[in-house]
């Protein structure tokens, strides 16, 4: 189970981790705010060791600031998640997400709803793996989040890792933290039309 839009206070978070919740969606986005008396679902889930926080690195659902703030607070149970919506990887214009229609303005990274709402995110993994090294946490500390972590938060300890028995689902980055292969169970897809096993 996982805490996403919430207007739940500290007390009701920890009452939803002793009853089985072990993840944040997208902390502190559509949550009460942070207070120094009623943390929220953000600050409790930030010093409850219980939780793993899904932290959507594009530097504008969280400010550069947080993102800081959450991995010294959290670093080992940080998950970066995409919240990529049908927009991502396309030019601006107008999508669909559900029902509701939203747009990316030229120049936008933001896909939002017609009253101004953000409305997913556009977000590639690697561009958040970026994004974190950018504000200063450690290069090996993001890729964990992209990888191991969100992989133990599914309980599946054959993703996000290499070792014997997990699949061989790898990238080869280069020293700017760009992709430069892709392997899926062991067989090259990026580039396209490149062959070869790791």
């Amino acid at each position: 189970v996982s805490i996403g839009h919430s207007d739940a206070t500290g007390a009701q978070t920890s009452a939803a981790a002793d009853a089985g919740a072990a993840l944040v969606t997208h902390l502190f986005n559509a949550q009460r705010g942070l207070g120094h008396r009623e943390p929220g679902v953000a600050g409790h889930a930030l010093s409850d060791q219980r939780y793993t926080l899904g932290l959507i690195a594009d530097l504008r659902h969280v400010g550069p600031e947080i993102v800081k703030v959450v991995f010294r607070a959290a670093g080992d149970r940080v998950a970066l998640v995409s919240d990529a919506v049908a927009p991502a990887g396309m030019p601006p214009g107008r999508y669909r997400l559900g029902a509701a229609e939203v747009i990316v303005e030229p120049g936008e990274q933001l896909p939002r709803r017609a009253d101004g709402t953000i409305a997913g995110s556009v977000l590639a993994m690697d561009q958040a793996v970026r994004n974190v090294v950018r504000v200063g946490i450690e290069p090996q500390a993001a890729l964990l989040s992209a990888t191991r972590v969100p992989a133990d938060a599914l309980g599946r300890a054959d993703l996000g890792r290499i070792a014997p028995g997990a699949c061989a689902d790898l990238v080869w980055w280069d020293e700017d933290l760009v992709p430069r292969r892709v392997w899926v169970g062991g067989v090259q897809v990026h580039p396209q039309g490149a062959a070869g096993r790791p």
